[in-house]
């Protein structure tokens, strides 16, 4: 059951675009003026037909009706070209704000750390950068094109029709009121309607993107009746609400043409015995009913700027509330240089917690790297190991404590510099649509060929970047689903040094590498940066145990924290996982 209580009010369209209006001030002035004389242009004929009518057609005066006919068409004309000039400039600047708001929403998600896009949900981001900037962008065009007009028409309508008789006026005297009723309740049925539509849009996209992104679980689990069921649901609550939306804009178009079409009735009952006792001329009411069409049009067409309004507002609003939140990962007001950047990095009893979660993801962990030595952290699943990574690479800021490179808390360097000198090889490796070479220089635009095949023979990927039809012009599907797992994981290690950062966090980036290759991948990145600070996350105690200093997180704590012959020793947790993969033999 669709519920259409009404929520809180959303901010109005002109608060999120009055900050961005000011390049288009020139061009809005521009539309005012073409509107108005659109709209004269129109008020105009009305008194002309009426004059033809009256002192040419009926007078027999064929000189008059040529003459006054050209005065007309030259009017038409006029109209025509202020219309037509007004809705390109229309356009113009409606997809102008819009490609603003789209610049707007990326920049500002572009600095979400963890928290913020978990707020969102990334199919929600999708259709607010989309559907709802299409929806204001829809708003703008419509009230430049149409609104603007309206008052120009309906004023000078109302004057010029007072003006050829004030008697047939009484209908207008009913069917404006009347209209303005309308409008106020329907778009009053509107609002809750647009908000619901919103949301439901945002679930379609939700589901369809666990779809496509999931398609292999999907089958593997043989779900795809759960998720037709899933999307058949949701696109059912979609429909519903459109339909909902849809109905009410019906109600109108009819009340709309009953209104109109009795006030033109009115106007003939009392115009008509009035022509015929002589009391008032034909072309008069002609000009009358002309005029009264143009008062009624124009109220319609604001009322159908009116009934976009609800669903505008929603989406400005759902815009705003993007824009309005302010990433939880700021840059200093005043950042800390360093001069020499050498890579030591600490972890100083650092406390972290998810929103809504019961317990902190981190407590109380502290650890040091220091370049040309290896740490390695392993631990259950859930101890912690992928965000504390993300805490030294800054896509989350500590709750408690502090992460130090060279002595300096990240939280005060500027995040430019944090990027620079911390390269992160996340657990799931992501490629771009675009080319092999394309994807290698995210981690150095300057990087020659030569650097590129480099760095892919040190990750052990250039034999099957070698075999591919074109090299490093071959294109890569986006997501890197043209490429297997290990290839993924390996053109992710050769991105990363191509950064030549001070400190490396390999995050399970060796998960999907068969012994062998990882055995020659690491031996190779041994040498390759053998000066730098490398941090290993494994679940796989063959990647680790050669470490310098081995971390073992339990329950987002560290254990222990030692060689692995130490740690056989001193942590259970350790031993537990050694015992798990490891014979005796291996492990001694």
């Amino acid at each position: 059951m669709i519920s259409l209580t009404e929520s809180a009010s959303p901010p109005s369209v002109l608060s999120l675009l009055r900050p961005r209006l000011g390049p288009y001030r020139g061009l809005v002035l521009a539309i005012v003026v073409l509107q108005a004389g659109q709209a004269l242009a129109m008020l105009y004929l009305p008194t002309l037909n009426a004059d033809v009518v009256d002192f040419g057609v009926l007078a027999g005066n064929t000189g008059y009706v040529l003459g006054h006919g050209g005065i007309m068409l030259a009017a038409t004309l006029a109209q025509v070209g202020c219309t037509g000039l007004a809705v390109y400039l229309g356009a113009r600047v409606a997809m102008g704000l819009g490609a603003d708001l789209r610049i707007a929403l990326f920049d500002r998600v572009s600095g979400f750390s963890g928290r913020e896009m978990g707020r969102f949900g990334a199919s929600s981001l999708l259709t607010r950068s989309t559907n709802d900037v299409q929806q204001v962008q829809l708003l703008v065009f419509t009230v430049l094109t149409l609104l603007l007009t309206s008052p120009f028409l309906a004023i000078g309508g109302l004057v010029l029709a007072l003006r050829q008789d004030v008697t047939s006026s009484l209908a207008l005297l009913v069917a404006v009121p009347v209209m303005m009723v309308t409008i106020w309740v329907l778009v009053r049925q509107m609002v809750p309607a647009s908000q619901l539509l919103q949301r439901f849009v945002d679930v379609v996209n939700r589901v369809m993107r666990e779809q496509i992104t999931g398609i292999r679980v999907i089958r593997a689990f043989v779900r795809d009746a759960n998720e037709r069921r899933r999307f058949a649901e949701a696109n059912t609550d979609l429909m519903a609400v459109g339909i909902r939306l849809g109905r009410v804009q019906a109600y109108f178009g009819a009340a709309s043409l009953v209104v109109s079409n009795l006030a033109s009735i009115a106007v003939l009952a009392i115009g008509g015995p009035r022509i015929v006792a002589g009391e008032l001329r034909l072309g008069a009411l002609i000009a009358f009913l002309t005029y009264l069409t143009l008062i009624l049009g124009a109220v319609t067409a604001a009322t159908g700027v009116f009934m976009l309004t609800p669903r505008a507002r929603v989406s400005a609003g759902r815009i705003a509330e993007v824009l309005d939140t302010e990433p939880g990962i700021g840059e200093p007001a005043a950042p800390t240089r360093v001069e020499n950047w050498q890579g030591h990095l600490e972890v100083a009893d650092v406390t972290f917690g998810y929103p809504g979660a019961e317990y902190p993801a981190l407590r109380g962990v502290s650890l040091s790297a220091r370049p040309g030595r290896t740490t390695a952290i392993i631990g259950s699943t859930g101890s912690g190991k992928t965000t504390l990574v993300n805490l030294i690479a800054r896509l989350l800021d500590v709750d408690h404590g502090a992460v130090r490179i060279d002595g300096a808390d990240i939280r005060d360097l500027a995040r430019r510099d944090v990027t620079e000198h911390v390269g992160l090889v996340p657990q799931r490796a992501y490629l771009f649509a675009g080319t092999v070479a394309d994807n290698l220089r995210y981690g150095d635009p300057a990087a020659d060929d030569e650097r590129l095949w480099h760095a892919l023979e040190v990750a052990q990927a250039a034999e099957f970047v070698h075999a591919m039809p074109d090299g490093l012009d071959t294109v890569i599907g986006q997501g890197g689903g043209t490429v297997s797992g290990g290839q993924r994981q390996r053109l992710a290690i050769a991105r990363v040094l191509l950064a030549r950062p001070r400190i490396y966090l390999f995050d399970d980036a060796f998960s999907a590498l068969d012994n062998a290759t990882e055995r020659s991948v690491r031996a190779a990145l041994a040498r390759e940066i053998a000066d730098a600070t490398q941090v290993i996350v494994a679940q796989r105690v063959s990647t680790i145990r050669a470490a310098d200093t081995i971390v073992v997180l339990e329950s987002g704590q560290v254990e222990a924290a030692g060689t692995h012959e130490e740690l056989l020793a001193t942590s259970p947790t350790y031993a537990q996982i050694v015992d798990s993969q490891l014979t005796a033999e291996e492990a001694a």
